[in-house]
């Protein structure tokens, strides 16, 4: 039968279906999926590093354009982003799913499929989690742990006055992707470059490499991940040092697919690039004298491209300066808006 639910399986039998799913664990996972809590040793000499993330239907994704494979493999990305952006090396997961009773267990096998492929991507081991009964919407919740050297540790705190702002990858088309698929994928703009775009939106690319040569280095001061936009990344690293930053937005990388879109739209490129969200790059600040660390780094973490786009500055004002003039700096995305949606 294949249209079998999570209902008709029930709690224990769902457990066991997954288990068999996952690959034996390293030798970090002292006891893994089966008993009241995973066992884990620490690298020795590291920091554990520990982040959670949720996805929830109807607000971080829409299940009439998102294969259930994308949601699984984009719920541990979302996570290894943020472990990317501390320079960690992530090692394990914990993955805690709220049903819906109607739940096609196809769905769940989908869900685990895509999960599965990003864990063995990035040497992710899923050592356990929590199954409940969901009387609303599907609900998706991971905890992912890294390691990392003290001494390679990057957080927000450090941009100071002076320092390079950079931001890896391309801008704005995981929004453009979005905005593509809820408006039924129309042939214009160049469907090539919207493909791109929509995998960008369900398949981000947690830039792990990056993080970690960053840290291993010591080439960023500071950095954070994109997941609600440029703008609000920078007004965050710029808020805990009382600092400022100046942004050329002719500096900013903009994906060719979410160009095209925002011209097509009459919608302003550049705005949409810094708002839209989900990008999953990183931005971090590094010393002028340090540059050479950043081209390493940068070499080190394969096709990725890395884009100096402006300073921090002692003044603690955010300033976006476009065709020569200081023009105003868009507000970031924030939860909890009335008009908040996947």
């Amino acid at each position: 039968m294949t249209d079998r639910t999570v209902a008709d399986l029930g709690e224990q039998a769902l457990i066991a279906r997954i288990h068999a799913r996952v690959p034996p664990p390293p030798p970090s996972v002292v006891l893994g999926i089966g008993d009241d809590a995973a066992v884990v040793e620490p690298d020795r000499g590291a920091l554990s590093v520990i982040t959670t993330d949720a996805m929830v239907d109807g607000v971080h994704f829409d299940r009439a354009f998102s294969p259930m494979d994308a949601v699984g493999g984009k719920v541990l990305a979302v996570n290894l982003s943020d472990l990317a952006a501390m320079g960690a090396v992530p090692r394990h997961a914990l993955l805690s799913l709220a049903l819906p009773d109607t739940l096609p267990l196809t769905d769940v096998d989908a869900l685990l499929d895509g999960l599965l492929a990003v864990a063995a991507r990035f040497r992710t081991a899923l050592v356990g989690g929590n199954i409940t009964r969901s009387p609303g919407p599907l609900y998706l919740d991971v905890t992912a742990v890294g390691s990392v050297r003290r001494r390679r540790v990057l957080t927000r705190a450090g941009a100071r006055p002076g320092d390079d702002l950079y931001v890896s990858g391309e801008l704005g088309g995981a929004a453009a992707g979005l905005s593509w698929m809820r408006d039924g994928m129309p042939n214009q703009p160049p469907e090539v470059a919207m493909e791109d775009c929509r995998r960008r939106y369900l398949c981000p690319e947690p830039r792990v490499r990056l993080g970690t040569q960053l840290g291993r280095n010591r080439a960023a001061r500071a950095c954070i991940d994109l997941s609600d936009g440029l703008a609000d990344a920078i007004r965050q690293l710029s808020r805990v040092r009382g600092v400022g930053a100046k942004i050329d937005a002719a500096l900013i990388p903009i994906a060719p697919g979410a160009r095209h879109w925002s011209e097509a739209h009459d919608a302003d490129p550049i705005l949409a690039a810094m708002t839209g969200g989900e990008d999953y790059e990183l931005l971090f600040a590094a010393s002028p004298k340090m540059r050479r660390r950043v081209a390493v780094a940068r070499r080190l973490a394969g096709k990725l491209s890395v884009t100096r786009i402006g300073e921090i500055t002692k003044d603690p004002a955010l300033v976006l300066v476009r065709d020569g003039r200081a023009a105003e700096f868009p507000a970031g995305y924030e939860h909890f808006r009335a008009t908040e949606s996947y």
